[in-house]
């Protein structure tokens, strides 16, 4: 599988994940982190963060144990900010604001919203019009929890697009990005953005002009 490489220094990689990439090699099938390690000529890698499986974009991998000590305690402490891009074709119960509460997993491996706030999941959005029936969502998660995005926009009542986990419309992708990633590492800040590259919606003449001359998401004030 090709993984383009958005940044390497002698510290860590930055790619952009594709999609149906597992984080670690199961049944037979190379995960990112081997698949890295063959690319970078490199004996060891190590996760700062994760991905679904579904979602593409920004990953950070480190490639020494003391840079994934302090990239690990930088997300730790919430000092790692990202934004992911998302599609809709649902109407949200509102356009914009912050989504918080106590995630609870189902047995099928499922998370809902609760109204409880003991160890909330909370994520700010902002969203945008791109055509009849199709929003954008540009979401900065302050809290770093499994189906975390996901999980908010269906409780908005706007399932991403494509995630049928969570009630989304059938579509040939699960239209869920990693956009941008910035931290500070050995005194030096550090952003990182990238596109997607996967998804007819995504790779729309609608949305590549939106980005191009309407809007940048780092540009958002929050």
């Amino acid at each position: 599988m090709h993984i383009p490489v958005v940044f390497e220094n002698d510290d860590f990689i930055v790619v952009n994940k594709p999609i149906g990439l597992d984080m670690h090699s199961q049944n037979n099938s190379l995960g990112v982190i081997e698949q890295c390690k063959s690319l970078f000529n490199l004996e060891q890698l190590y996760l700062t963060h994760r991905l679904d499986t579904p979602t593409s974009g920004c990953l950070l991998l480190a490639k020494n144990k003391q840079t994934a000590s302090e990239l690990g305690k930088a997300f730790e402490k919430k000092w790692v900010y990202k934004l992911y891009i998302a599609l809709s074709e649902k109407k949200p119960k509102k356009k914009q604001g912050k989504i918080k509460g106590d995630m609870e997993k189902s047995r099928d491996g499922s998370y809902k919203l609760k109204q409880s706030l003991n160890n909330p999941a909370i994520t700010q959005f902002k969203s945008f019009s791109l055509a009849p029936k199709v929003r954008l969502f540009v979401c900065k998660p302050i809290t770093g929890k499994t189906h975390q995005i996901r999980v908010a926009l269906k409780a908005l009542s706007a399932p991403i697009l494509g995630d049928s986990r969570y009630k989304g419309s059938n579509s040939d992708r699960l239209y869920l990005h990693s956009y941008l990633i910035s931290f500070e590492l050995n005194k030096k800040q550090y952003t990182f953005t990238c596109l997607p590259n996967e998804g007819s919606f995504f790779n729309s003449q609608t949305l590549n002009t939106f980005f191009t001359s309407t809007f940048k998401p780092e540009d958002i004030q929050w």
